[in-house]
């Protein structure tokens, strides 16, 4: 079913203050539960009453399985850009307004002021850098317990894993097919999987590139399945990565022992790492776990991994692989990596004092999402409640005759699924505790201290801590260029905000402004 819309002008009253409002529920489950757009519509409308604001445009977003985005959501921005006496933005409240970091962002940059209605909160221009940053905290929060609240795929795709089942679509050498106890499983592909295994075989040999065991692989038929284009030598390293051909595999952070046939075994796969992080030279002695730099970084200029390698016994150098032909970057000294990766992390450094406000802030958004679960549970149980009271007396008039035998069978289906979601919604908000809250915390901890926990860490731990925090590490010309994972990008870049402000702004907008000491 098409996402339903609406979007309307109203005529201006030229001395009130213009305003547009939006409202959105995301799905049908949420209109049920009380998210309703007409209980935000009139909600917004009696506020914009009382405050003297005239609405101008309305814009409303009914978000589907079927049909994702939000068309009046960009209607809305663009009208917002292209009226400038339009500075005033009112919605009911956080979570109706923002589905993650990126329509935070979005709409900051309009510079408008924003109401949330039910929040009592007003954000503008001129708001305190440190009441925007707790507002972008509580965005990140709200966004973590939503995601907690939304995991039902999710969830079930984990108990596949668990129960030795690969939880998605079959990887390209297998094939997803229904087992005689009608689950849904993988098994070889007749075709595929055994051009698979000799892909694996040669490239563990050492004798062939990426590039030459992938055109070896295409030439033996390695295809696609469903475009049937011949396959890349991207997604040929993908596959030799994946352990999932050995029969384990890896699913959100855990490895699981599958219950699927194995293409190869666990030595092959473990030679042909060795191959791709350049481990079978010759000239590297130590373990890989020395390393801890080993899988992080790309060589900036063509791509391929950096490996590490001991020179003189003692000394580590990095080098690109080469994999992609001979390449111009110099080796670089282990030292030289770990000071700019040092220096990268101390960008997360907080004040003692703003970490004690930002994790009173989170404590805060906690108060405000279990209000709103506790009515969720009455909502969903007053449903489950009427559902079940339907079918009995149902069942009273199936037996006074009233209805037909088939008729009962089909409404009370109906109606026990019906009252099944609710149960198993209400048992989501109970297992819904608040222990994201304490790992915000622990998480925004770590990163303020992350520069000094990675100086005196392992390799392991070292390696660890970057898998963490950063992504897209790669090292070219003697510059490390890498990107803070969500949400810490979020909290480096407003840190560095509040730094330029605490300089430009001066010592009397007091202590609380300045984030950063010094």
């Amino acid at each position: 079913m098409g996402a339903k819309r609406k979007q309307s002008s109203i005529a201006v009253t030229e001395d009130l203050k213009r305003a547009v409002m939006y409202a959105r529920v995301s799905s049908k489950e949420q209109d049920r539960e009380g998210y309703s757009i007409p209980a935000q519509t009139k909600l917004i409308k009696d506020y914009a009453l009382v405050n003297d604001l005239q609405v101008v445009g309305e814009y409303v977003d009914v978000e589907t399985a079927k049909q994702s985005g939000r068309t009046n959501f960009d209607k809305m921005l663009a009208y917002l850009r292209k009226h400038p006496n339009v500075r005033t933005l009112l919605v009911e409240k956080t979570d109706r307004l923002y589905r993650n970091l990126k329509d935070w962002v979005t709409v900051d940059d309009l510079d408008v002021e924003i109401h949330f209605v039910k929040e009592g909160v007003v954000l503008s221009r001129d708001s305190r850098s440190s009441e925007k940053f707790m507002h972008g905290i509580k965005v990140l929060m709200a966004k973590n317990y939503i995601d907690n609240l939304s995991e039902e795929t999710r969830k079930g795709m984990l108990e596949k894993a668990e129960q030795g089942l690969w939880p998605t679509f079959a990887p390209i050498g297998y094939l997803n097919t229904v087992g005689v106890d009608g689950k849904k499983i993988v098994t070889v592909d007749p075709t595929l999987g055994p051009i698979v295994q000799k892909l694996f075989e040669w490239y563990a040999s050492g004798g062939y590139s990426l590039k030459d065991v992938s055109a070896k692989a295409r030439r033996a038929g390695l295809v696609y399945r469903k475009s049937g284009a011949p396959i890349g030598a991207s997604t040929v390293h993908k596959m030799l990565r994946n352990r999932v051909y050995t029969g384990r595999f890896e699913w959100l952070g855990k490895i699981y022992t599958g219950s699927h046939q194995p293409l190869v075994s666990e030595e092959l796969w473990g030679a042909v790492q060795d191959v791709l992080d350049g481990r079978n030279a010759a000239n590297i002695r130590a373990n890989p776990k020395d390393f801890p730099f080993s899988g992080l970084l790309t060589c900036g200029h063509c791509g391929c991994a950096l490996v590490g390698e001991i020179k003189k016994q003692k000394y580590i150098y990095y080098h690109c692989t080469g994999f992609k032909g001979k390449c111009g970057e110099p080796y670089v000294r282990e030292e030289a990596l770990a000071e700019r990766f040092t220096h990268l992390l101390s960008q997360l450094r907080l004040d003692e004092s703003i970490f004690t406000m930002i994790r009173t802030a989170l404590h805060e958004s906690l108060a405000d999402e279990s209000r709103e679960q506790r009515q969720a549970i009455e909502r969903l149980r007053a449903e489950a409640d009427r559902l079940q009271k339907r079918i009995e007396a149902m069942y009273a008039d199936k037996l006074d005759g009233k209805i037909g035998e088939g008729f009962y069978r089909r409404m009370q289906a109906q109606w026990r699924d019906e009252r099944d979601r609710c149960l198993r919604d209400i048992e989501r908000h109970h297992e819904a505790d608040d222990s994201y809250i304490d790992a915000g915390v622990t998480l925004i901890q770590l990163a303020k201290d992350s520069h000094l926990i990675f100086e005196k860490a392992t390799a392991g731990e070292k390696r660890t801590l970057l898998n963490l925090l950063l992504s897209n590490c790669s090292w070219a010309n003697g510059e490390l260029t890498a990107t803070f994972k969500e949400p810490f990008d979020f909290l480096a870049e407003h840190i560095a905000q509040t730094a330029s402000t605490a300089i430009s702004e001066g010592p009397e907008k007091g202590q609380s402004e300045r984030w950063l000491r010094g």
